[in-house]
């Protein structure tokens, strides 16, 4: 049998044209295959008429002869048999194969539809109350687009915790934690360059730890806020503000324009508010002002007031924006005042009626309170500002310390800013006065009743002569509000380094110590964290943390909740002007203090008023907050009356009725104690003039017994005035008239003789002497003591009968 070989194939058309056309529905690979002469390698033993599933087009014979009848011809490619039935076997031996992109069309075509369906449909299930799909969407506000007038920052690496010396620097404490901001670093003992740092950390205060070893933990380092030295960190509940500060001086860098960056702790950001503005108000500059940036002056805030100050300090090169290096410095008395967002201030003139401040705070920079644009008030640096609740309707300031680079401040006199009515009033102090100095650190802690409020201050360093600083590192209390200076004894204690620029704290009634400048003889001071126990007056290893997770729970504003967020004395939690110290909770009264001005650990001070009287003032005319302080059991330990706002709360204050009753009271009980004192005087007097002329009169009567009536020509004279005697004397007178009127009478008393006078006896004749003089003896109609012994009580005593009591200590 002869092998067939496949032959080649001939010249197969790509296409056969055929009148009926199937329009992209027919593979045309396989016809091409079908068509072809070579035997097929796999036959189709059943071949299926192919019937387009799909669409097929369909096109008359006519037209497409006249359309291709050129073509037809040219191409020759026609085979022979082009007759209808070889044309329908061909088609009946087609295998038809559906069309992959017909198909995806038609899908996507479904998926179109399903889509145009549900676009349709969600509008309305998103207003239907029945289902809510989705995120509802709405208008995007501007003020969340615009990041022009406040951008949030991005952040940058963390702050390392490892340093040789830090000083110089911002902190504050919020809810427990001690934030710390800028100010100057070393990380070797050599560094002595680029010290400014724009580093940012906390200090973990809701537990104990070592001084060895704090829980510092390292923030990420903005890059907005600038590097400064010496300006101070506000804080209200939950955001900080960086006030101030200077650049640095060595390399020496370019201030730039001063804004207020604030810190927002819930969202960890950093917030620029622009150039700000200061407010009209009391004593204070007029609107639109700028607001400088200023350095080294004496910050302070209070979050239950909603406000912070800024005192005095000093404008040059380093804090001012186009400031040349030619112009000298120039030192500041003024007080700058910040109104954080949301609270109020009556002082300000765009807050007076109850307004809160907006997003930016209010500022207003106050020049002309009371003293302050006085001779005696002089402008100062590196002092210190300290708050103090009461004496006004909002607290006192305390500004002490400091001085410029020719002089300091005297220690003293103390300044005293009275909140409420934005002026300026000067204390004296007493007691042993530290020395004069600049840039120490000192805390305030109230005692539970609120009798006492003593401020701990520690360190600093004179400046003169230049060039010679010497740092101090010893501890002063100036207990208010009697003004008087105690120095702590620490002789048996290990004190750290002297120091200044140093920052302190108070929590849990115990000072934190944070840095400080220690000269050129320390290498390094780390990490330069250290505890005093303001209690025992003893500087502690570790601090101690009593208030612990309480100071991250709010209070509800009763007793027996344990929230206490700002870690005041149990008795004084609060919000407003009436709450106590921050950080006070667990301090008692040491006793150094205690024997200067009474009382005991929880208070009772009796020394409550300046030792040396003020004229005018909160201090005159106010006195501080008292609370009750009660036991363990309930029991109260010491209750006196709250300062309000009519007695005494508001610095100016009515008549104090209670002291009013009190002194008239104690001055009724002074006359009548002074009248007993007086008949008790009364009484012993006549007591004695009793005995004496009792005694007198016994021993006449023995004498006239014994001698009888004449003795020696003399006559005796008796007390006695019963009529024998006088009868006696008469008869005597009558017969020795002539004797006895040219000489004078003598008589006999127990062996003496006393001259009677000259004349006619007088004491005879009951007449006058020859000076005029009546006798006493008949000059009296009665016997103040006949017959009776002087008593103090009753009908005849001495309490009701003191003139007659006292006619006779003056007839005897």
């Amino acid at each position: 049998m002869e092998r067939v070989r496949p032959q080649p194939a001939l010249n197969v058309p790509s296409r056969r044209k055929s009148i009926f056309t199937e329009v992209g529905l027919v593979d045309e690979e396989t016809v091409r295959r079908e068509r072809s002469p070579t035997p097929a390698l796999i036959s189709n033993p059943t071949p299926k008429r192919l019937r387009p599933r799909g669409m097929l087009s369909f096109r008359r014979q006519a037209d497409i002869f006249e359309e291709q009848e050129e073509e037809v011809e040219e191409d020759g490619e026609w085979e022979e048999g082009s007759d209808s039935d070889h044309d329908d076997e061909t088609l009946a031996t087609m295998k038809l194969f559906p069309n992959e992109h017909v198909n995806g069309c038609s899908r996507l075509y479904r998926l179109g539809l399903l889509t145009l369906a549900l676009a349709l449909m969600l509008p309305v299930l998103q207003s239907s109350p029945i289902s809510r799909m989705g995120v509802k969407g709405g208008v995007i506000p501007r003020q969340s687009i615009d990041c022009v007038d406040h951008p949030y920052l991005s952040k940058r690496e963390d702050t390392p915790t490892e340093i040789c010396k830090r000083w110089s620097h911002q902190a504050t404490i919020v809810n427990g934690t001690l934030y710390m901001y800028g100010g100057r670093v070393t990380t070797d003992s050599n560094q002595d360059s680029d010290t400014w740092t724009n580093d940012f950390l906390t200090l973990d205060l809701t537990k104990s730890w070592q001084i060895a070893n704090p829980p510092l933990t390292g923030l990420p380092r903005p890059s907005g806020p600038p590097k400064v030295a010496n300006g101070y960190l506000w804080n209200s509940h939950d955001s900080l503000f960086l006030y101030g500060g200077e650049f640095s001086d060595n390399p020496v860098a370019t201030p730039v324009a001063f804004s207020m960056w604030g810190y927002n702790i819930g969202s960890k950001e950093w917030i620029e508010h622009k150039d700000p503005k200061s407010s009209g108000g009391e004593n204070a500059e007029r609107d639109g002002q700028s607001i400088q940036r200023s350095a080294e002056g004496a910050g302070f805030g209070v979050s239950t007031l909603g406000r912070g100050w800024y005192f005095g300090g000093h404008l040059d090169y380093l804090t001012t924006e186009g400031w040349s290096i030619n112009v000298a410095r120039i030192y500041l008395k003024s007080l700058v005042e910040f109104t954080f967002p949301g609270f109020s201030n009556k002082a300000v003139e765009s807050l007076s009626d109850g307004k809160t401040a907006g997003d930016d705070g209010v500022w207003r920079n106050i020049t002309e309170g009371g003293l302050q644009d006085s001779a005696g008030f002089t402008e100062r640096a590196d002092g210190l500002l300290l708050y103090v609740p009461g004496f006004g309707d909002e607290g006192i300031l305390l500004g002490l310390a400091g001085g410029t680079n020719k002089s300091f401040t005297q220690m003293n006199v103390i300044d005293v800013y009275d909140i409420a009515k934005s002026t300026w009033y000067k204390q004296t102090t007493s007691g042993k006065m530290p020395e004069y100095r600049v840039n120490p650190c000192a805390v305030v802690a109230a005692a539970a009743d609120g009798s006492s409020y003593n401020v701990y201050m520690f360190g600093g360093q004179n400046l003169l002569p230049y060039g010679e600083q010497k740092q101090k590192d010893d501890m002063w209390i100036l207990s208010i509000p009697s003004f008087t200076w105690i120095p702590v004894d620490m002789d048996k204690q290990s004190i750290p380094y002297a120091r200044a620029g140093h920052s302190c704290h108070v929590w849990d009634g115990q000072m934190i110590v944070v840095g400080g400048y220690v000269g050129q003889d320390l290498s390094c001071d780390s990490p330069g964290i250290y505890v005093f126990n303001m209690s025992s007056l003893k500087w502690e290893s570790q601090f101690t943390a009593l208030t612990g997770e309480r100071a991250l729970r709010t209070w509800n504003g009763k007793s027996d909740d344990s929230g206490n967020p700002l870690a005041q004395q149990a008795n004084q939690r609060g919000f407003d002007s009436k709450a106590g110290l921050e950080g006070s909770y667990g301090y008692d009264v040491p006793p150094a203090v205690q024997s200067v001005i009474g009382g005991k650990e929880t208070g009772g001070a009796t020394l409550t008023a300046p030792v040396s009287t003020p004229t005018s003032g909160p201090l005159a005319t106010g006195r501080p907050i008292a609370y009750t302080v009660t036991g363990p059991n309930g029991a109260i330990i010491t209750e006196t009356a709250a300062a309000s706002a009519a007695d005494g709360g508001g610095g100016g204050g009515g008549p104090n009725v209670g002291a009013i009753v009190a002194g008239t009271i104690a001055g009724v009980f002074a006359i009548v104690a002074a009248y007993f004192a007086f008949c008790a005087w009364i009484y012993r007097k006549q007591v004695k003039i009793w005995k004496n002329h009792a005694a007198m009169a016994q021993r006449r009567a023995a004498n006239a017994e014994k001698d009888g009536p004449f003795v020696g020509g003399a006559t005796v004279t008796s007390s006695g005035k019963n009529s024998s005697e006088r009868n006696q004397r008469d008869t005597f007178t009558s017969t020795t008239s002539t004797s006895a009127a040219n000489s004078g009478a003598w008589r006999s008393d127990e062996g003496g003789t006393a001259y009677t006078g000259a004349g006619d006896l007088p004491e005879a004749r009951g007449g006058t002497d020859a000076l005029g003089r009546r006798s006493s003896a008949e000059s009296s109609t009665d016997d103040l003591l006949a017959g009776q012994e002087p008593t103090f009580w009753g009908t005849r005593g001495v309490l009701l009968n003191p003139r007659r009591s006292l006619r006779v200590i003056n007839r005897d």
